[in-house]
């Protein structure tokens, strides 16, 4: 009996920390896209990042929504738009620690805007990089990144 309680919880335990351990990173602030779009790709600049591109993805689903009819934008978001950036000196790092993982190079993120609310969405390169040479470069930059979000959005 003892012996099931004890795997009973950390089965349990093991989920809890699965669970809070999410591959996107988010974070949200009253504001329209098109300042939160400014807001990031200024702070993303002061961190060290190369903006590369931004690309308004909203506009380009919205070509096809005659096409998908009802299905179309069924979240009902008001704007979508994505940034594309590096930082050269890391995806050097990169290269040197594990070649394969510059498939996260450049990297980007995605603001999304519903009522007012505008919200970042980044997907995490550490957790992609788990267990690699590289994993300890791409930890610094995810800091680095998720801090020029956080920067962005005050």
């Amino acid at each position: 009996m003892k012996r099931t309680l004890v795997l009973a919880l950390g089965c349990l335990v093991t989920i809890s920390a699965h669970a809070a351990t999410t591959s996107v990173y988010e974070k949200s602030a009253q504001m329209p896209l098109g300042e939160a779009v400014s807001r990031v790709e200024s702070a993303l600049k002061s961190h060290k990042f190369m903006v590369v591109s931004e690309i308004p993805i909203s506009k380009k689903l919205a070509q096809h929504a005659g096409e998908w009819g009802a299905n179309y934008n069924r979240n009902h978001l008001q704007g979508i738009q994505s940034i594309v950036f590096c930082n050269g000196g890391i995806a050097n790092e990169v290269s040197n620690k594990d070649p394969e993982l510059l498939a996260a190079c450049p990297l980007h993120l995605t603001i999304i805007e519903k009522d007012g609310m505008a919200t970042v969405l980044f997907v995490r390169p550490s957790v992609t990089a788990a267990g690699s040479a590289a994993e300890p470069v791409l930890s610094k930059l995810e800091h680095m990144v998720t801090a020029a979000i956080d920067a962005g959005l005050r």
